[in-house]
């Protein structure tokens, strides 16, 4: 099982240098992946039944932060967890994607979904209610533009009309996992995904949401069965979820174990509301958690 960090999106600040030296650090101490978080605008939250992130809310937009943290790392693979896709123009993220993969030697996996805020939607000018048939197409297109040289395409949403990308990525094609929870989603990722991105972090018995009754392990099994009612093998479906860095050592080590069991292939680590205070308080707290992990496996 391959183990990686949550960048702190929220709480790393605006220094260009504690990016750089969180990523630098996480590489350093052994981790596999760098998971990080999307928005482009934060809302003024509507309501009481509000929940998510506000305008107060950083977030550094993925693929320029990628092409600065790809400069200064050589292993660590890079991950959008996830990617708001339908409220994107889908050329153009093929594009910032493959040069993000030309530059980092290969080193993308994109993780995509269809996001929860209507806001961001209306401003960047595209329909919220249409967004879970049009990420279907928009993932066959971002795959024939990574993997031919002149594409032809048309669609409910796309026209393409011999045209194509270059440089193509390294990756042919970059791989596409899919997050969220939901039963519609679960089928979607069984026929389209290369793998999972479990929308939270793994639960405790008591914690487990009543729509979810089982929690992941439950949610594992239903997407494998999906994934054989679609042709698939099962197997050639990722699965990743995440640990908070609060719920503490022993947390951290026993749902782990738990994922691995049901067959995880990818876990990170969250070290975001734990009170960490700095930067430096979050480079402490991976160096701290991969040696809990790396002990533990």
């Amino acid at each position: 099982m391959k183990v990686g960090v949550v960048f702190p999106q929220t709480e790393i600040g605006r220094d260009p240098t504690a990016a750089a030296d969180f990523a630098r650090a996480a590489e350093d101490a052994g981790y596999h992946h760098l998971v990080v978080y999307d928005h482009v605008l934060g809302a003024v939250p509507r309501g009481s039944g509000w929940v998510g992130y506000t305008h107060r809310d950083q977030f550094h937009e993925p693929f320029v932060l990628f092409g600065h943290l790809a400069a200064v790392t050589r292993r660590l693979e890079l991950v959008t967890g996830i990617l708001v896709l339908p409220q994107r123009e889908t050329a153009v993220v093929a594009k910032q994607a493959a040069e993000v993969d030309v530059l980092s030697g290969g080193r993308l996996r994109l993780g995509v979904g269809v996001g929860w805020n209507s806001v961001e939607f209306e401003a960047l000018g595209q329909d919220f209610h249409s967004r879970g048939a049009r990420i279907e197409e928009q993932i066959a297109v971002l795959r024939a533009l990574w993997t031919q040289e002149v594409v032809t395409f048309e669609g409910r949403w796309h026209r393409i009309t011999q045209a194509g990308l270059n440089p193509l990525p390294v990756q042919r094609p970059i791989p596409i996992w899919m997050g969220g929870e939901s039963d519609t989603v679960l089928r979607r990722i069984a026929r389209l995904a290369d793998g999972w991105l479990a929308g939270g972090t793994l639960r405790t018995p008591s914690s487990r949401l009543p729509e979810t009754p089982g929690g992941y392990p439950a949610m594992v099994d239903r997407l494998r069965r999906y994934a054989l009612e679609a042709g698939r093998d099962p197997a050639a479906i990722g699965l990743e979820c995440r640990i908070n860095y609060a719920s503490g050592p022993a947390e951290w080590t026993r749902l782990a174990a738990e994922w691995r069991r049901v067959g995880g292939t990818h876990l990170s680590v969250n070290t975001m509301r734990a009170g960490l205070a700095t930067p430096q308080a979050h480079l402490e707290a991976i160096r701290r958690a991969w040696e809990v992990l790396a002990g533990a496996f």
